[in-house]
């Protein structure tokens, strides 16, 4: 079970004591949850924060900066704002692995061969040697006999664990296409592991070859049922499509709940997004035939919230009664800011973060641009899209890879070594213009920026902007665009912690029927969103 110096989470009483400390101490800061980094010059945000921590944080160096949201302070910072950082540090679930060999001492996570990870990147091989040894050491413990794995995506780990593991695994996922490719890639497997077996002579030798099904979980009832069809369904398909829902499935003999019935299910979720986490866990619960749950939420964005529109009436968060008391809400903004990584932030480059301080004070320009001349289109609230992160977080994503292989061969490498390794991105972000060194017209390219989101959001640029005036109205304050953003991200690891004490509350308050935890069990370097919530009914005939 994770815990920090100060909190623990061991019991209901525990974890509810730390959430109620959590929520204390963000509710004098909602405004920086709450906060639109678009509007940071519109609406001057930077005023809100205390004007001592600003002038001091807008000078200092952009490595300290990165370092503010793993909880790291200077000694000449002003009392205040070091204590801010500390205190929020300390309310965050520990994200080391330590714990991982305490709950699974004899834990054998089984190095995969290059069939199994074709495809794969560094950060998904990781995530899926140690999710699948964690979920077969799961089954064995409650003698699970067949994995659904939810939101399987490619069907990486559900092949794992049928070719590697040889357990019983059906692949779930709401996109068809990637059903397809999951079964497909599950018979060029299959081809190679029957030529070893018949190279081995091994005949009788036990081939586990994973289903597929297309399903749109959308509840826990749908989850159920599908559930229920599988088991009544069991044939030797290797492939079952249902598009769009299981809406036949109520029509077969109910299994699920049925005490006469000794099958068995555990679920496993690998970043499944947003509710489809908190579905998982909810049908642990509701359904009798599910004896185990492991899940690693993602996507907290995507999280549907009480009070908020289009909810029915199970919400993402909060999930447990005592929660629900609190009377704690997270909103748009503060959902996104969840979704932030501290380790992310510690390992960018200088260049890299300075991009990222650019790119953001670019689009809140921008937005000044549209509140300006395109009053209407700004109240749309418009978005234009992800400019040059996903490029900048792929190339941040292959430094640190390589850096963490040179680690395994025991080897160190100097900041020069590791740029080295991938192509800089061009400071233009791939705007068109610039070079590979960080000397750039920032005029020029703030036009080029806003050329580009006009575009993108079918404008004509107006030959009545003054693109270089709206610039300079705000560049005085654009150096306080880091400083903000730092200490805004700092935030994101303690709403992600609220989020997961949340859901292992909601397991605790059924009481000693079942027994639940929360563990890191990934380096949080290759996976942010590192943390499982891990399940078992003590009572096999436990339903809510």
């Amino acid at each position: 079970m994770a815990r920090n110096c100060r909190y623990s989470c061991e019991t209901a009483v525990q974890t509810l004591e730390w959430i109620n400390a959590i929520i204390a101490f963000l509710r004098p800061h909602r405004f920086l949850c709450d906060a639109h980094v678009v509007n940071f010059f519109k609406d001057r945000l930077w005023e809100s924060v205390d004007e001592q921590w600003m002038e001091c944080l807008r000078v200092e160096p952009v490595e300290n900066l990165l370092k503010i949201p793993s909880g790291m302070v200077q000694d000449y910072w002003p009392s205040s704002l070091k204590e801010f950082i500390l205190v929020l540090r300390s309310l965050v679930l520990p994200q080391e692995q330590t714990a991982l060999q305490m709950m699974f001492p004899n834990l054998h996570v089984a190095s995969l061969s290059s069939v199994l990870t074709q495809g794969m990147n560094l950060k998904k091989k990781h995530e899926v040697e140690i999710l699948a040894a964690i979920v077969n050491s799961t089954a064995r413990k409650v003698g699970g006999q067949t994995i659904i794995d939810v939101g399987a995506g490619q069907g990486y780990l559900a092949q794992v664990l049928s070719f590697q593991y040889h357990l019983s695994v059906v692949a779930i996922d709401a996109s068809s296409h990637l059903g397809e490719v999951t079964s497909a890639r599950a018979e060029r497997i299959k081809k190679h592991y029957l030529s070893k077996m018949r190279k081995a002579r091994a005949a009788n030798a036990y081939l586990s070859v994973p289903q597929t099904v297309t399903c749109r979980v959308l509840s826990s009832e749908t989850l159920k049922a599908l559930s229920d069809y599988l088991l009544h369904n069991d044939n030797d398909e290797q492939s079952k499509h249902i598009v769009e829902g299981v809406a036949d499935v109520g029509k077969e003999p109910s299994l699920c709940n049925d005490p006469n019935n000794e099958s068995s299910l555990v679920l496993a979720g690998l970043h499944a997004c947003g509710d489809l986490s908190v579905t998982m866990l909810r049908t642990f619960l509701e359904c009798r035939e599910v004896k185990a749950v492991v899940s690693i939420g993602c996507c907290y964005n995507l999280l549907s919230e009480e009070g908020s529109e289009n909810t029915g009436p199970q919400c993402g968060f909060p999930m447990s009664e005592s929660a629900k008391l609190a009377g704690f809400s997270f909103g748009k903004n503060a959902r996104d800011l969840a979704c932030q990584s501290a380790e992310r932030w510690r390992n960018l480059t200088r260049d890299a973060a300075l991009q990222n301080f650019d790119l953001h004070a670019f689009r809140a320009v921008f937005q000044m641009v549209l509140c300006r001349y395109y009053p209407e289109v700004w109240k749309a609230s418009p978005s234009i899209g992800r400019k040059g992160k996903a490029l900048r977080r792929q190339q941040q994503r292959r430094v640190l890879e390589s850096n963490l292989r040179l680690e395994e061969y025991g080897q160190s490498c100097s900041t020069s070594d590791i740029d080295s390794l991938s192509p800089k991105i061009s400071s233009s972000n791939n705007m068109g213009e610039g070079s590979q060194s960080y000397t750039v017209d920032k005029c020029s390219l703030f036009e080029n920026f806003c050329k580009s989101g006009l575009c993108r959001l079918g404008l004509v640029p107006s030959q009545e902007i003054d693109f270089l005036g709206v610039w300079k109205e705000a560049q005085h304050f654009s150096e306080l665009v880091g400083p903000y953003w730092s200490l805004r991200a700092a935030l994101g690891p303690l709403l992600e912690t609220l989020i997961l004490l949340d859901r292992l509350l909601f397991l605790q308050e059924q009481g000693n029927m079942v027994e639940a935890t929360v563990v890191p069990i990934f380096d949080p370097r290759l996976s942010p969103r590192n943390v499982a919530i891990i399940a078992w009914k003590k009572d096999p005939d436990f339903i809510l």
